[in-house]
């Protein structure tokens, strides 16, 4: 749903998309109307077919990153865009039989005898995934496997920043999949629109604040339930004593990660002002040692397109107007605007009004601002919006447990960096304009499912108590609190 410029064949083709996707929206409607309770044996093929498709797909998948991105590393399209959902899809698989079974809850013998009460995980329905386009798989793929393992059906929208990944996406799914199970739609900001306008069961969004609440807006009309997933400016505080090379790679390590197009990147340091200088120091040395070349590398992921570069570069030709300090982490490194591969920079101590410290940076950009006490540090962070991810550093478990319980974002790493994003258990989600509500899973499994009380009457009960006329609730309240 971003701001692009039309054609009219645009226009026209997205015309069609929109026809296409209300007509497999309500193909799904209708599957899900005669099956609204897939077996156990159903879920687990739907999965398993899931991870066929990835695995035969996944050279395939690495050519359409590249594509996209003008520049993407093979390793990391692998490791995380193909093995991550096959975690993903494996830890499901392990655990969905439990997952499905009624949980049960406390009832009160003495007032409702042998009645019994659980939660029953009902399917939704048919849920929608519009997908950012910096992991068009893993941000595709892997919500739909909870999705489909709650016995859902699912359309996924994929960005039209990434059309090779989009069009591939589509090819493997109705290869794959009965389009009453799982679909794309593939199109641009109409389609977009459209699709967020749907009367869903249940809509899950990945991309900006600003995107979100349209998105929001657009399911309100219909009392649609959402998940977004909205990213924000994620801090890592390094403690007293935590500026260690470790701690240093594991920062910069995590800004390689799609060049910082990650929602949760790094997207600013706190550092102890005694240590500022230790730390660009080590994080020189970490590149250099580690990745030298890394912008005129195939490690270096590029820009997803020429604008995002643009803003990019605008953010530090803005700090370098104020006579910002910057610090390249690598020596020769230029901008490749054929490739849009950009090199990673520090700006250390950058006012608070420039756009890099107002707005998420989304790429190779890495302020440093060192503080004087924690306290005023924890109250820089608590200062701005609730960010998706927060990460502290240090030894001191007593110091890292009051970092954790001033602050408040969406997860926290301790000692590491987003890695709270990656594990298939942990429910992964924002806070406050970060997002709201969870994927991965138990909680993504609950999430995508109808939470259904359901309460069954067993003898000996006072349940009449509540019905007229009340002779017998007074009583039964006297026997509480003692006559009189």
């Amino acid at each position: 749903m971003a701001i692009v410029e039309h054609t009219q064949a645009d226009n026209n083709t997205d015309t069609q998309a929109i026809a296409q996707l209300r007509a497999a929206f309500d193909n799904q409607r209708a599957a899900f109307a005669s099956d609204r309770d897939p077996s156990l044996a159903e879920r687990r093929t739907r999965i398993e077919t899931l991870m066929g498709m990835m695995a035969t797909n996944r050279e395939r998948i690495s050519a359409a990153l590249a594509a996209d991105f003008g520049s993407h590393p093979k390793g990391a399209a692998e490791l995380i865009e193909v093995l991550g959902v096959l975690g993903r899809a494996g830890y499901v698989l392990e655990n969905l039989e439990a997952w499905m079974a009624p949980s049960v809850r406390a009832t009160d013998p003495a007032l409702l005898g042998t009645t019994t009460a659980s939660v029953r995980y009902q399917p939704k329905g048919v849920i929608g995934n519009i997908v950012p386009w910096n992991f068009p798989f893993d941000i595709g793929v892997g919500p739909a496997i909870e999705m489909l393992a709650a016995g859902n059906r699912v359309i996924l929208k994929p960005s039209d920043y990434t059309p090779a990944c989009g069009a591939l996406l589509a090819e493997m799914v109705a290869a794959a999949f009965d389009p009453a199970v799982m679909h794309v739609a593939v199109g641009g900001v109409d389609l977009a629109r459209a699709f967020a306008a749907l009367p869903w069961d249940h809509l899950l969004y990945t991309g900006s604040p600003n995107v979100g609440r349209e998105v929001m807006a657009a399911a309100a009309a219909n009392l649609t339930p959402v998940t977004l997933e909205l990213g924000g400016k994620c801090p890592a505080i390094l403690t007293s004593g935590s500026v260690t090379a470790s701690a240093v790679q594991s920062i910069i390590g995590t800004k390689t990660i799609k060049n910082g197009q990650m929602c949760v990147s790094v997207d600013y340091c706190l550092v102890p002002r005694a240590d500022l200088e230790t730390f660009v120091d080590l994080a020189r040395m970490h590149m250099a040692s580690a990745a030298p070349e890394y912008s005129r590398s195939t490690d270096c992921t590029g820009i997803i397109s020429l604008r995002h570069l643009d803003r990019l570069e605008d953010m530090l030709d803005e700090a370098k107007s104020r006579q910002t300090r910057i610090v390249p982490l690598e020596d020769g490194g230029v901008v490749d605007r054929a490739t849009r591969r950009m090199p990673i920079a520090l700006v250390i101590d950058p006012a608070a009004d420039l756009a890099l410290m107002q707005e998420e940076i989304f790429g190779p950009i890495l302020p440093v601002l060192p503080y004087d006490d924690l306290a005023g540090a924890i109250a820089l962070v608590n200062a701005g919006d609730r960010p998706l991810g927060l990460y502290v550093f240090g030894d001191d478990a007593s110091t890292i447990e009051h970092v954790l319980a001033t602050t408040t974002s969406g997860g926290a790493s301790v000692n590491a960096c987003a890695l709270q994003g990656a594990l298939p258990s942990l429910g992964f989600g924002g806070s406050g304009t970060s997002g709201m509500g969870r994927h991965h899973g138990i909680e993504g499994f609950r999430e995508f499912s109808n939470q259904r009380g359901v309460v069954v009457r067993g003898i000996g009960d006072q349940i009449d108590a509540f019905y007229a006329p009340y002779a017998k609730a007074e009583g039964l309240v006297q026997m509480v609190f003692g006559g009189g």
